[in-house]
């Protein structure tokens, strides 16, 4: 079964080839149903439900009006044209435009608040209005591009460059040890965390390293460990501003395990029962990462490998 984490299951059907068609992208912006969802600042627009909160859907023509070119088309869903228009600028539009409409809430808190669909259909908007922000001009030669395919596409006319949205690869891997009187897991802690947080290793892939290498090259500088084995586990969008986390189980050679003081002030083993304690919240010391981080769902996995 396919491990789904929070910011994936998007239903929309992204239309990646209609959409450089600009009859048809204009034929979708007339469409009797198209709708739109509201962000400010990377903030979802939601309101409460009586199963709790889900996101406001406007018509795309009463969200034009509210907030005119800022404005984004995520995809089809079942059929009807949807897009995502964002408010700007420090002042919530709860107080002016929207007032009445609903309240906008922190991507993080829409992760848990929100069903999944609407969770991932919000950080797709999200990562499109992030790197629209930082693509406003030409890295070619420095001139003003223009939006192009709904929101896909930036196009600068001056020298013809065409830019597209990237996503950020980052391996995120539970370092495991199987030597020893039991199996063991490490789990490491940044200093600008809150008090106990540890977390699964993490970082950027570079340039020319495969999953497996960048894995390795990780733990080894972050925790002085050398990986002998790469097991997949699953993979979630992070719109934070556009990366993509691929979670991996690593195991290691052997347990002298040091913190490398520049990325992590701390590491520390686990057995498979205090990993639950970690999870439950009952361990003294240790506190886990949110439940919607692919961290959680990791150290998850390996704590309960086995059961039912």
């Amino acid at each position: 079964m396919v491990s789904q984490n929070a910011f994936s299951g998007n239903p929309l059907d992204r239309a990646g080839d209609l959409r450089n068609d600009q009859a048809w992208m204009a034929a979708q912006r007339e469409h009797a149903d198209a709708m739109a969802m509201v962000m400010w600042e990377g903030r979802p627009l939601v309101e409460p439900h009586q199963d709790g909160e889900r996101l406001v859907w406007l018509s795309l023509a009463h969200a034009l009006d509210l907030v005119r070119d800022r404005d984004l088309f995520l995809g089809l869903w079942k059929d009807a044209p949807v897009y995502a228009v964002e408010f700007e600028g420090s002042i919530d539009p709860t107080h002016g435009p929207v007032a009445g409409l609903g309240r906008f809430i922190e991507m993080r808190e829409a992760a848990v608040a929100l069903p999944a669909t609407e969770a991932a259909m919000s950080g797709e908007a999200k990562g499109l209005f992030d790197w629209r922000r930082r693509h406003g001009f030409c890295s070619a030669c420095g001139k003003a591009t223009e939006q192009a395919s709904g929101g896909w596409r930036r196009v600068c006319k001056a020298c013809g460059t065409e830019h597209f949205p990237r996503v950020d690869p980052v391996t995120i891997m539970l370092p495991v040890y199987n030597g020893g009187d039991e199996p063991r897991c490490l789990l490491g802690r940044q200093p600008q965390w809150p008090a106990g947080r540890h977390s699964a290793l993490a970082g950027f892939m570079e340039p020319g390293e495969s999953v497996e290498e960048a894995c390795a090259r990780e733990v080894k500088e972050e925790a002085g460990l050398t990986v002998t084995g790469v097991t997949y586990h699953s993979s979630q969008p992070w719109p934070f501003p556009a990366q993509l986390m691929i979670g991996l189980i690593a195991e290691v050679a052997d347990d002298n395990a040091r913190p490398d003081q520049t990325e992590l002030e701390a590491v520390i083993w686990l057995t498979r029962a205090e990993a639950r304690a970690v999870l439950e919240g009952t361990h003294p010391e240790i506190f886990a990462p949110p439940p919607y981080a692919i961290a959680n769902r990791l150290i998850t996995a390996w704590a309960y490998a086995g059961e039912a």
